[in-house]
Parts: C-alpha cells; structure tokens; sequence
C-alpha cells in the first residue's frame, strides 16, 4: 500500500483515502484534530519527521495490529494504619488513604468502598479522626465542640448494635444552625448489606441541620434520612427526598454502638 504527498511549507499533506487503517488509529487518538474543516479538505498536515515514520510504518509489509495501553496515575502510599510505612502493598490497583489513628469501625473494605466516591479535592488526603465515641464519650455536644475548628468536610460512621455500618459524607462541619447546610456533594451511605451510596435527588435542600438535641440530615415533608439524639445513643433512618435513599439500617429505629467522625488533611 502506498501513499501520496506532497511537501510545502515545511509540512507534507497526507491523503487520507490511501492510508485508511492509519487515518483510522489517528482518529482514535487525536479527534480534536479532525474537524469539519480538515474534513472538507481531506488531509493532515504532517511534519517532516513524523512524515518519515509514517513511510516507515507504511513501507513495512503486512498489516499491523495496533494495542492501546492505558497507564495508571502514580499509586499514594496504602495504609490503613497510623502510619504511612505500614500495611502497604505495591500490588494492590486502588491505594487506601492513610489513617491518622485507628478506627474502631472502618475496615479495608470500607475504606475501599468509600475513598472512590469521595470528591476529588480531598482525594489524597489523610484522614484525621476528630470525634469517637470510644474515645471522647457519647455526647453531641463534645462531637460540635470537636468540629469547631474544622472547615473542611467530614464523614460520619455509625455502627449499631447489630454491627450494621452506615453513615454519610458532609460537605460542611457539623454544627448548630438555624437553618440547613450542606451542598449536593453530601451523600448518605450503607454497608448493610452491600455497599449502597445516596447522593442528592435535587428535591430539596435539606442536606444536614444541627440541633443540641438532635442531628438531622435529610428531610422534606417527612422522617429524615439519618437522625441522631443528643446522647448519641439512639438514631433513626427512613426515607427522604432529599436523597431518596432507603433505609440505612434493617433497624430503622437503631442502638449506636460506636460513632466515628473523620476529616481530611
């Protein structure tokens, strides 16, 4: 198979029905170059040393078989541990992020599940534990207080009596407020009994509201998708509008066992 030229202006124009397969894998690779006006006048303007493998390719018998290869970004460092050194593997395709302490809720497969979805501006970060029941006592109050200080989103880790893992990602601290906040990132999630995500329906704004006597998150017009007592004992999960989930938990009405909220370093 041969093909025609015709070199000027420091370029060569390739006519492009005498070199289809390799019209074909340019196309694949480079679109953008072929608009409606490159099509009209049916040639590519080709530099002289990309010319010259063109005519290698082309002068080497029998037809090719072309292999795309995808490579992957970099891998961060796998940890699940509070330290980066530890629990790391170069073989694993998706890294886990690091934990600045241990969690007594979150297993691999969790972080696993949620490190995916969570948005790309924290993708990377070290996850830093800012309230757990196991270590700052059952108390709302002391969850605010924790959250104070923090601009940045959180994620919130329930697991109640019957070891059901639920929760949700906010994309603003929790803390008393006089009306909603959040934006659409806020999702709500369950492990109960495979891993479901609940991500904004664009119903309704009611993404998360606090109270010193409750947290509300989810809403419109009846329950809310997650509610928790000031204790930080007892919770509730139904249906919203905000997120058309369902329910969270098998117990809609649940025992908390252990209560975890995390930021992002």
């Amino acid at each position: 198979m041969g093909v025609a030229y015709s070199v000027g202006d420091g370029g060569a124009r390739v006519l492009f029905p005498r070199v289809d397969h390799l019209y074909t894998f340019f196309v694949q690779w480079s679109p953008d170059l072929y608009t409606n006006h490159g099509r009209k006048q049916s040639f590519l303007v080709v530099d002289k040393q990309k010319l010259a493998m063109i005519d290698s390719l082309l002068s080497e018998s029998g037809p090719k078989n072309w292999e795309i290869i995808t490579v992957r970004k970099p891998a961060r460092s796998q940890s699940v541990c509070s330290s980066p050194s530890v629990c790391t593997s170069e073989d694993e395709e998706e890294t886990l992020p690091v934990l600045n302490q241990t969690s007594y809720i979150l297993q691999e497969h969790h972080i696993e599940r949620l490190v995916g979805r969570l948005p790309a501006r924290i993708q990377g970060c070290v996850w830093d534990l800012v309230y757990s029941t196991a270590e700052h006592g059952t108390s709302l109050r002391t969850l605010y207080r924790n959250t104070a200080q923090v601009d940045r989103p959180v994620l919130l880790l329930i697991k109640d009596m019957h070891n059901q893992v639920f929760g949700a990602f906010s994309s603003d601290p929790f803390r008393v407020s006089d009306s909603c906040y959040g934006t659409g990132e806020t999702f709500l999630f369950t492990f109960s009994p495979e891993f479901k995500m609940f991500c904004w329906s664009g119903e309704n704004s009611y993404f998360v509201r606090g109270f010193l006597d409750s947290l509300q998150m989810g809403g419109g017009g009846g329950p809310f998708g997650l509610w928790l007592d000031a204790d930080l004992c007892r919770g509730s999960t139904f249906s919203c509008n905000t997120f058309r989930n369902q329910p969270l938990s098998p117990q809609q009405d649940f025992i908390i066992q252990a209560l975890e909220v995390w930021t992002f370093q």
